[in-house]
C-alpha cells in the first residue's frame, strides 16, 4: 500500500501540485518567478558553486532525458561495453561536480552574513533536498551499478506507463530502496517546484531580446572602493610572483640536496636475498593454486558424473550452490513435485551470480542489476535488464550401489524411478547431456 501510494500517487500528486501551484504563483506574484540575484552580495564561491552545479545536473539531465525519450536507441548504444563504461564514468563525475557545487552554495549561504540575509527557510529545504538527491543517485549508480543498461526496462516504461495514465507498479516494486528514495525525491522536488526559486526555470527572459540597451557607470565612493579593490588585487598578484620564485629557489636547493636519495629511489634496492626468497615463495603457492585449479577443470571434463549434494538436504525454499563443467556457479532446489531442479545461477545478463532464496513467486534475484528468474522456467521478470532464461543442467539421482535411480536431461523428460522414499536416499549428481 505505500508503495503504491509513493510510486503511484505521489507523482500525480507532485504533478497536480506542481501545475496548479504554479498557475497561482503567476497570478498572484508573477514578478517572483525570476529568482533573485545574489551576485553582489558575494559573488567568488557563486562563481565556483553555481558553474560546478549548473555544468554537472545539465549533463545528468540531458542523460536521464535521452534514455527516456528514446529507449531503443539508448539501449543499443549502451551494449557496447566501452560506450556503457564511458556513459557511468561521465554520469558519475557530472553527479559528483554537480554536488561539490552544491555543497559550495549551501557553504556560501550560511557562512556570508549578507546572503543570510535574504534566504528563506524554503532556499535551504530545496538546497538540502537537492544535495540528498544527487547523493542518492550517485551512491546508487555505485551500489546498483550498470543503471544506463536496465533503466530502459524499468524506469523508462515506469515513467511512461505514468505519462499514458496506465501506471504499472510491478517494474518499481522491487527496486533498492536506496533508488525508491532517488525517485521519491524526484517527486518531493516536482511538488515543490513552484513554491520555491526553482521556479524561475521557467521564466524565460524574451524581453531582453528587443529591450533597448542600458549603461550602468559606477560613480562616487562606490567606484573608489572599486579602484581601490584594483589595487589590492595587483598587489596580490605581485606578491604571488614573488611567493612563486622564492619558493621555486628553494625548492631547486632541495633537490639538490636530496638528488642522491632521488637516483636511489629510482635506481632501487639494494638486492635482499630474504626479500627475494619470500616473493618467490608467493610466486610458488600462487602456481600451486593454479594447478590445482587446472587439475579440478581436467578431472570434471573426465568425469561423466559431478556430486552436488545428498537429496535430503534440497529444500524447496533456498537453493543448494555447486559447480558445474564450466567452472560457473550452479543452483539445485527441490521441486514442488519432489525431483530436483537444476539450474546455472550465471545471471545471464551481466554474469552475476544469482539469489538463492525462492521468493512467494517462486523467482530468485539477482541483485547486481534487479532481474528476477522463475525456478522453474529460468524466464525473467518483464522488463528485466535479462533477456535470456537461466539454463537448465541435466541431473541423476544415484543409489547406494552407483546405479541411476532417476534422471532428466534438460529440455527432456524425467526417466526413471520417482518413488519419493527411494529418492531419499539418493545422492544428486550433475550429468554431460549425453549422459543423462
Amino acid at each position: 500500500m505505500l508503495d503504491l501510494f509513493l510510486m503511484i500517487g505521489l507523482p500525480y500528486a507532485a504533478l497536480i501540485g506542481a501545475i496548479a501551484g504554479g498557475m497561482w504563483r503567476y497570478r498572484q506574484d508573477r514578478f517572483s518567478f525570476s529568482a533573485r540575484s545574489s551576485q553582489f552580495l558575494e559573488s567568488r564561491q557563486l562563481r565556483l558553486g553555481s558553474g560546478a552545479w549548473h555544468v554537472g545536473i545539465l549533463i545528468v539531465l540531458l542523460g536521464h532525458l535521452f534514455t527516456l525519450l528514446l529507449p531503443g536507441f539508448w539501449a543499443a548504444l549502451v551494449s557496447v561495453p566501452a560506450i556503457l563504461l564511458l556513459v557511468e564514468v561521465g554520469g558519475m563525475a557530472a553527479a559528483l561536480l554537480s554536488l561539490v557545487g552544491l555543497i559550495l552554495l549551501l557553504v556560501r549561504r550560511i557562512r556570508s552574513r549578507h546572503v543570510q540575509a535574504v534566504t528563506t527557510t524554503a532556499d535551504l529545504i530545496v538546497v538540502l533536498l537537492l544535495i540528498a538527491q544527487v547523493g542518492l543517485g550517485l551512491v546508487s549508480s555505485l551500489r546498483i551499478g550498470h543503471g544506463a543498461v536496465w533503466a530502459t526496462g524499468t524506469v523508462v516504461p515506469y515513467l511512461w506507463g505514468l505519462v499514458t495514465f496506465r501506471p504499472d507498479l510491478a517494474y518499481v516494486v522491487d527496486f533498492p530502496i536506496l533508488f525508491k528514495l532517488h525517485l521519491i525525491g524526484a517527486w518531493l522536488l516536482l511538488l515543490l517546484f513552484p513554491f520555491t526559486r526553482l521556479v524561475h526555470i521557467v521564466s524565460v527572459p524574451l524581453d531582453y531580446l528587443w529591450r533597448a540597451p542600458q549603461l550602468v557607470n559606477w560613480a562616487g565612493v562606490r567606484r573608489q572602493r572599486h579602484a581601490v579593490e584594483q589595487l589590492r588585487v595587483a598587489d596580490s598578484r605581485r606578491a604571488f610572483l614573488k611567493g612563486s620564485v622564492g619558493v621555486a629557489g628553494a625548492g631547486a636547493l632541495l633537490a639538490l640536496g636530496v638528488s642522491e636519495k632521488a637516483a636511489n629511489y629510482f635506481r632501487g634496492p639494494a638486492p635482499d636475498p630474504e626479500a627475494e626468497t619470500e616473493l618467490l615463495q608467493k610466486k610458488l603457492v600462487r602456481l600451486q593454486q593454479t594447478a590445482e585449479e587446472r587439475a579440478l577443470e581436467l578431472e570434471r571434463e573426465r568425469s561423466a558424473l559431478i556430486l552436488v549434494a545428498p537429496y535430503a538436504e534440497l529444500s524447496e525454499q533456498k537453493g543448494k550452490y555447486f559447480i558445474d563443467y564450466a567452472m560457473a556457479p550452479g543452483l539445485a532446489f527441490r521441486g514442488a513435485d519432489g525431483l530436483p531442479i537444476l539450474r546455472s545461477a550465471k545471471c545471464t545478463h551481466l554474469g552475476c551470480t544469482v539469489g538463492s532464496d525462492i521468493d512467494a513467486d517462486g523467482r530468485i534475484l539477482c541483485p547486481c542489476h534487479v532481474s528476477y528468474f522463475d525456478v522453474k522456467t529460468g524466464q525473467p521478470n518483464a522488463g528485466a535488464p535479462a533477456k535470456l532464461p537461466l539454463p537448465e543442467l541435466g541431473w541423476a539421482l544415484l543409489d547406494g550401489s552407483g546405479s541411476v535411480v532417476t534422471s532428466k536431461a534438460p529440455g527432456g523428460d524425467v526417466r526413471g524411478v520417482t518413488d519419493p522414499q527411494l529418492l531419499a536416499t539418493c545422492t544428486l549428481y550433475i550429468t554431460r547431456p549425453a549422459v543423462a
